[in-house]
């Protein structure tokens, strides 16, 4: 198998696409490799690389079974709880802070002790 062709940017011909561009066909690479490349040149950087698939070569995206949105929501419901106080936040808890809000600048003069 030679080199992969190497198409520069916004001149791929029809046919190829990329993850996000398959995702929002319905579609996913489906076990195919690396069919093409698309370069978008910088000024004094190595260029921009974006993998490009075969379109006809796509498989549909799997549906979502009733474990699988079990699991998701399991996982969203867990980045809710914040780790210090145990509380359901009623957002997702930033990895940065690594709490909510109140546990990450508390109050002074809050009642509210943690």
């Amino acid at each position: 198998m030679g080199a992969l062709p190497v198409f520069r940017w916004r001149l791929a011909p029809d046919g190829y696409a990329t993850r996000r561009q398959l995702r929002a066909q319905g579609l996913r690479p489906g076990g195919q490799g690396v069919a093409a490349t698309l370069e978008r040149p910088r000024r004094r950087r190595e260029p921009l690389v974006a993998y490009l698939y075969r379109v006809d070569r796509a498989k549909p995206v799997r549906p979502m079974t009733p474990g699988r949105w079990a699991a998701l929501a399991a996982a969203n419901r867990a980045r809710r709880i914040c780790p210090q106080c145990r509380t359901d936040a009623g957002y997702i808890i930033l990895a940065s802070l690594g709490s909510c809000v109140p546990c990450a600048y508390p109050d002074p003069d809050s009642p509210r002790s943690v």
